[in-house]
């Protein structure tokens, strides 16, 4: 079983189909399921402890807006965690305010320059390239040891 982070980590349909398949799925879900359930949660509203912010920046300086340091607070160690990643591109998946995109861009280099077996696809716009689409997912994921 090899651990697959799946991006983006809000994907449940892709992080279902890694588990068929036999692997573990890296995903947001799960990071935040940890903290919200956590006899250590300090601050529900914020679903944080003191002690997130600041994993933040092993990955983003301090300079580097708080937002991205949060976000890369949880994503940071899945991606350390990762033994290989699926990405998936879209414009249109991942849309939010500035802080949002450039942690999308972090975290796309950081898997990259990881050095773990990756794919990247785009994603599907009908029928055809969905098929493809998950049959290059399942080609991957079957070649993982």
């Amino acid at each position: 079983m090899v651990k697959v982070i799946v991006y983006p980590p809000t994907s449940m349909i892709l992080s279902d189909l890694v588990e068929r398949m036999g692997h573990e799925a890296l995903v947001l879900s799960k990071e935040m399921r940890k903290l919200v359930t956590s006899a250590s949660l300090e601050s529900p509203p914020l679903n944080i402890t003191p002690e997130n912010p600041k994993k933040g920046l092993k990955y983003a300086a301090v300079d580097v807006p708080s937002g991205i340091r949060g976000r890369m607070s949880l994503l940071g160690p899945m991606i350390d965690e990762a033994e290989a990643a699926l990405v998936v591109n879209d414009e249109n998946c991942l849309v939010g305010c500035t802080g949002c995109a450039r942690t999308n861009e972090l975290v796309r280099l950081l898997i990259k320059t990881k050095g773990i077996p990756y794919l990247e696809l785009k994603y599907p716009r009908d029928d055809g390239q969905a098929r493809r689409f998950v049959h290059q997912i399942r080609t991957f994921l079957e070649g993982l040891s």
